[in-house]
């Protein structure tokens, strides 16, 4: 069952590298209809049979480039962002998390709501029956939130036990540690880029507290979770943005391919995308500098560069057999 399954980004492959083969046919068979096995470019071009005019090189008409998602930009000047790496975990507000007693010691007589339910301010919970008074009061929610914890049934006696804990998990906060040799640099409203298990979150450094106990401080970032995909728990990796520097070229990581052992992108000219080896120096989360190999103001591919890398893959391995 494994061989049959074929992920989205193979399909589309698939399709990117039939459709260039197939337009190739028709560009030829127009040209020349009398070159019945031979497809699109020319002899005289010193093109292969599958469009690539040298080695490393794809020719893409615009159109198709367009609906396939190939996207270019210019290599020229950039900001880097200079981050540290640090570590620590989600944890709720003091404030996200209430607890709920009776007012008055007494009998249960009715509860509302159970584990898991979603609750807003003044929701009623349950009734209960005052020892003193004899008469029911109701007992109502503090803030809005889920019911994470229920200790109270019909029938029962209360006293001065928690009968309900409520959380509200539409924000969380990353506790990060920074140790002393990256204290200095990092401070409050600086830029953070927090990854999980199930993405990354942007954000800025709230407070800086320090330990009483271990030798680290703590950078707390609040942590918008309306979508619930963030738990207290979750242990996270932050990126503290600490500066900026620039450089005089650059291109994002996406368009960086590996072809031939060699790192490099692909440069547009009219409709041939040619694989250009770079030398590379320093980076960040979405660009790297470029110190060899283009000049400013080139065209190259900045998105979706994998599929011209895939189409001269499959070329070169069908000219093999």
């Amino acid at each position: 069952m494994k061989n049959a399954i074929i992920t989205g980004l193979t399909v589309l492959i698939l399709v990117f590298s039939t459709y260039l083969h197939a337009a190739g046919d028709h560009i030829n068979h127009e040209e020349n209809p009398s070159a019945d096995h031979k497809e699109y470019g020319h002899e005289d071009d010193g093109e292969d049979e599958h469009g690539h005019g040298e080695e490393n090189s794809s020719r893409i008409d615009g159109e198709m480039a367009q609906q396939v998602g190939i996207v270019t930009s210019r290599a020229g000047s950039q900001e880097l962002n200079q981050t540290i790496t640090v570590y620590g975990s989600l944890v709720s507000g003091p404030e996200q998390l209430s607890h709920v007693r009776a007012r008055f010691e007494g009998l249960v007589k009715s509860v509302r709501v159970t584990i898991g339910d979603r609750v807003k301010t003044r929701d009623l919970l349950a009734e209960i029956e005052s020892n003193e008074s004899l008469k029911t009061y109701q007992l109502h929610s503090p803030i809005s939130g889920r019911i994470v914890q229920r200790h109270a049934n019909t029938g029962e006696v209360t006293q001065d036990q928690i009968l309900f804990s409520i959380a509200n998990f539409d924000t969380v906060w990353a506790e990060l540690r920074v140790y002393p040799a990256q204290q200095s640099s990092v401070a409050e409203s600086q830029d953070v880029h927090i990854l999980t298990a199930d993405g990354s979150v942007e954000s800025t450094v709230n407070h800086i507290v320090p330990s009483l106990e271990s030798p680290y401080q703590l950078a707390r970032v609040k942590l918008d979770n309306s979508k619930q995909t963030l738990s207290p728990g979750m242990m996270v990796e932050a990126r503290v943005q600490v500066g900026r520097f620039p450089v005089s070229l650059a291109v994002t990581k996406e368009s960086v391919q590996i072809l031939g052992g060699r790192q490099g992108v692909f440069v547009k000219i009219n409709d041939e995308y040619r694989f250009k080896p770079l030398v590379l120096g320093q980076s960040d989360d979405h660009f790297y500098e470029v110190v060899d190999g283009l000049e400013s103001g080139d065209e190259y591919v900045s998105k979706n560069s994998y599929l011209i890398k895939a189409d001269i893959e499959k070329s070169e391995a069908e000219h093999e057999h």
